[in-house]
Formats: structure tokens, sequence, C-alpha cells
């Protein structure tokens, strides 16, 4: 079996190219893809080889952990699934390139417990695209659930941070700020305030949450805690974090890191977009041809107006 896959095959070399799949297992699921995202953390980091030492890293790769597609085939076990609309989080069975994490190409196989059904809202031909949201979704939910008490303060208002807000109101938090420094990125909250951080004066936040993924901003946000203060960590940071002592120690500040979502949060994401409380609305700003993948990763790293890029895969050749 092949499938055109996008194929990083060193630091900003990008190609589209067929890759040989694997033989599929009784337990394994059959994805067309129908649409992927690219991810501005870790795949940014992958992309500028910047990325950390990390498992099943290395080049060629297939990037990506963001795909939403439909079964087309199954192994014995799992043949009830053809023709479910699933998530797919990526494969690790192309043959010649590392599945890092293997979302980005036109056919994907992977066990079928990790092919999350997807709502039924997501399911109408205008939000299928949104189902490529699905991870960042979960992710944020994970991050608001590792904190001790409601996010008061986000920093960044990109597609995460974003995330971050929406869920907070829609789990019944009271609306958090959130800082933006891109005054183009101010627009489009829906139902909290954004603004710049020089206009802030606050410093007794009880729980902020670092979006944005700048290993600098660690002093500066320990600064803005009060006494007994959280920092969520809920970017990826590609350097060493550093930070000083003494503020941390007369705050007794906390830091806590939110890494992978599970299954309760992927699972409590769905209910939220089905039930209406969590929109995607307004997430995507970005939709290319998955043929075009060269220019789109250099467009979701460094075109600060780009939110969320997905790659269209109904029509890849």
């Amino acid at each position: 079996m092949l499938a055109r896959a996008v194929v990083l095959e060193q630091p900003k070399q990008v190609q589209v190219r067929d890759l040989q799949l694997a033989d599929v297992r009784a337990e394994d699921v059959v994805v067309d893809v129908a649409f992927s995202g690219v991810s501005a953390g870790t795949e940014k980091l992958l992309w500028t080889g910047d990325m950390p030492a990390f498992p099943g890293m290395g080049y060629p790769l297939v990037p990506g952990y963001e795909a939403v597609g439909q079964i087309v085939d199954a192994g014995a076990e799992a043949r009830a699934r053809i023709g479910d609309w699933v998530f797919a989080p990526g494969s690790t069975a192309f043959v010649g390139a590392r599945g890092l994490f293997g979302a980005n190409a036109q056919r994907l196989h992977l066990p079928q417990a990790r092919a999350l059904s997807l709502p039924t809202a997501l399911r109408a031909p205008d939000k299928i695209a949104q189902g490529a949201l699905f991870a960042l979704a979960a992710t944020a939910l994970h991050a608001l659930r590792r904190a001790a008490a409601p996010l008061e303060l986000i920093i960044g208002h990109g597609a995460l941070g974003r995330l971050l807000a929406r869920i907070a109101i829609a789990t019944g938090a009271a609306p958090p700020l959130v800082w933006e420094i891109n005054p183009a990125r101010h627009a489009g909250a829906m139902g909290y305030a954004v603004c710049a951080p020089e206009t802030d004066s606050r410093r007794d936040y009880r729980v902020i949450c670092d979006a944005s993924g700048d290993p600098a901003l660690l002093d500066p946000l320990i600064g803005r805690l009060a006494r007994g203060g959280e920092l969520v960590l809920a970017g990826f940071y590609p350097a060493d974090l550093r930070f000083a002592f003494a503020p941390a120690f007369m705050r007794e500040a906390r830091l806590t890191i939110a890494a992978e979502f599970t299954p309760a949060d992927a699972a409590a994401i769905a209910d939220l977009i089905e039930t209406g409380a969590l929109s995607l609305d307004g997430l995507i700003s970005h939709q290319t041809p998955a043929s075009a993948a060269s220019d789109a990763y250099r467009t979701a790293f460094e075109d600060p107006c780009c939110l969320k890029m997905v790659l269209d895969w109904r029509r890849a050749a």
C-alpha cells in the first residue's frame, strides 16, 4: 500500500512523496485523510531542527499528529469501524521514513483504539476540517485540568490560547484575560478580553498559563504571580528553562507542566463540542492543498497572521 505523505527530509526541506505502508494488522484501521493540521509548537521545532532529543526523532520523518478522515478498511478485529469518521493522531507504519508523529499523509493505518470517533457536530461537510483541531482542544483541556485553580491569565492568543480561554468558559470558569503582543491577533475573542502585556498592571494572579512556548517569559510571569501562585506551562520549549530563584521563593511559586492529553480529556472535549458548549469556529486561518505543503509550512511558521494551517488531502495525487 502506498500513500502520499509530507516528508521532512532535513530541517526546512519539505517534500510530498509516496511512501510504502507496512502491512495492516488485525487490530488496525485504514484511514483516508481529508484534512491534517500543522502544529505551531512541536512541528515547528522539527521543521527548524531545534527539537530536543525525543524518542523516534530523526530524518526523514512524517510530521504531524492532527489528522481527520474516514475509515475505509480495517484488519479482521476492526472491520465494524469501516465508514466511521475519526480523528487520527498519526501512524508509525511508514516504510523508509520515521513517523513522528506521522499524521500528515493521504492515508494512515493505526490501531483502532487510537482512532477517535468524531463528534456528530463535526461531521457536516463544512465542519470536518475542524476535526484536525481535536488534539489541540484536548491538550488545552488537559492544561486546564492540571492547574490547581481556574486560569486567570493566558499568555498568547494563537490557536492554543484561544482554545484555553474558550474551554475555560465552556467548563464554567470566569473568563480569563489573554495577553498578546501582536495587535493583529487581538481580534477573535469570544467572551473574554485580550490586551497587550504592558497595559496590564496586575501582579497577584493565582494561575497563569503560558501558551507561547517562549522560555524568556518565566521570570516576567513569575513576577506577576500572587503568593502561592501557579504558572502552568502548556507550550513546548526548545531550550532549557531557567528562572531567578529569589522572586519565585518570595512568592512560593508553583510550576506545573502540562503534557499530552488523556483519553478522558478527549472524551470531555467531544462532549463539549457535541453539546455546543465549545465552538471551534474561526481557529483555522489557512487551508492549503497538501501538494503545496512546502509553502504551507513556511506560512504556518513565519506568517504571524497564521493561527492554524490545515492541509487538504481530498484531491492528493
